[in-house]
């Protein structure tokens, strides 16, 4: 059995603890975190490996995406060989539309055999909506334009006394 700490990026606490079968793919995962947050489990979703920092790393999708079969899918992965030790951890995107943000870690695994998965703390309701994601790129063209305004002649491409 894994017990599995599921919390929302939100400003506000919305945490979820649940019980696992440790023999489930992320596929069970995935509607087991819906169904503990009140979703239907319905939308797009994939889950991500991740660092003790929480840095996002190789994206484990709801459905093989490979155009010729190979790729991971959810289903292909099972739990006990993906989170393998305790805080072993897995960002989790909900709704690709809304971008539901959840931090999943393992906080005990045991030998005890569940049947089914339970819900063991409830802290804090969802918000109506999904807190909004801010993503910054650096601006790299004004780096650019600008180290290179005085070196390039905007007019040296053209041989005009060919007109």
């Amino acid at each position: 059995m894994y017990k599995v700490r599921v919390i929302l990026d939100t400003q506000e606490d919305v945490i979820r603890t649940i019980t696992i079968n440790n023999t489930i793919n992320l596929e069970d995962l995935h509607f087991t975190i819906a169904k503990a947050f009140g979703f239907n489990g319905l939308e797009m979703a994939s889950f991500y490996r991740t660092d003790d920092e929480w840095n996002q790393g190789e994206e484990i999708p709801l459905f093989n995406m490979a155009e010729a079969g190979e790729g991971i899918s959810m289903a292909s992965c099972i739990l006990h060989q993906t989170l393998v030790n305790t805080n072993d951890k897995l960002i989790y995107v909900y709704d690709f539309l809304h971008m539901w943000t959840f931090y999943v870690e393992v906080v005990d695994i045991n030998n005890q055999l569940i049947t089914e998965s339970k819900t063991l703390l409830s802290v804090g309701e969802i918000p109506k909506e999904a807190p909004e994601k801010e993503f910054k790129a650096e601006d790299f063209g004004k780096d650019l334009d600008d180290e290179f305004k005085d070196d390039i002649d905007p007019y040296d491409d053209y041989d005009f006394n060919e007109y």
